[in-house]
C-alpha cells in the first residue's frame, strides 16, 4: 500500500505536502505467465482510490490552514482599530483636546481630536481589509480533483476497461 505523507512530515518548500504517487505496477500481483487476477486489480484499485482521496484531503487541509493563517493576520488589523478606538481615546484624545483648547475653541479642538480617532481607526481597518483581500481559493486542490474527477469518468468510445485491464480483447458490441 502506498504511503500517505501528512503536512508535519513531508513539504515541499511552499507549506503544502508532497502528494504521493501510486505504483504503476505491484510485482508480486503478476502470476507466473505475466497476468494481473480480477482481484488483485480491485485491490489496486481500492488502494490507489484510498490513495488519491487521502492526497487530495491532505491538500486540501493545507491550503485551507494557510487562507485561515492569512485571515487571522487580517483580523488583527481590525483588533488594533478596535482597541485604538476604545482605549486610547480616554487618555491621549482628552489631553490633544485639552492642548487644541489654547489655540481653537473648545469644541473645535474635541471636533480635530475626534477626527483623527476616526482617521486612525479607518487607517487600521484598510489593512485589515487590504489583508483579507488577498484571500484565495485553494486553487491546486480544485484543479487536482477536477483532474481526477475526468480521468474517472473519461472512456474512449470502444473500448471496454475490464478486459483491457484483464489482457483480453474487446468484445465486439
Amino acid at each position: 500500500m502506498a504511503h500517505v505523507t501528512s503536512a508535519r512530515e513531508n513539504t515541499n518548500g511552499d507549506g503544502l505536502p508532497r502528494v504521493p504517487s501510486i505504483p504503476l505496477t505491484d510485482e508480486a500481483a503478476f502470476d507466473a505467465a505475466g497476468n494481473q487476477s480480477i482481484g488483485h486489480l480491485v485491490k489496486d484499485a481500492t488502494t490507489h482510490l484510498s490513495t488519491l482521496v487521502r492526497a487530495e484531503m491532505e491538500l486540501a487541509k493545507a491550503e485551507i490552514t494557510r487562507e485561515v493563517k492569512k485571515a487571522l493576520i487580517g483580523s488583527i488589523f481590525f483588533i488594533v482599530a478596535l482597541v485604538v478606538v476604545l482605549y486610547s481615546s480616554f487618555f491621549f484624545f482628552f489631553w490633544l483636546a485639552d492642548l487644541l483648547d489654547v489655540w481653537l475653541p473648545r469644541w473645535a479642538a474635541s471636533l480635530t481630536v475626534f477626527g483623527t480617532m476616526l482617521a486612525m481607526a479607518g487607517f487600521f481597518a484598510f489593512l485589515g481589509y487590504r489583508k483579507l483581500r488577498k484571500l484565495r481559493a485553494p486553487a491546486r486542490t480544485i484543479s487536482t480533483i477536477k483532474d481526477t474527477a475526468s480521468a474517472l469518468t473519461h472512456r474512449e468510445p470502444g473500448k471496454d476497461l475490464t478486459t483491457e485491464a484483464a489482457g483480453t480483447a474487446p468484445r465486439p458490441t
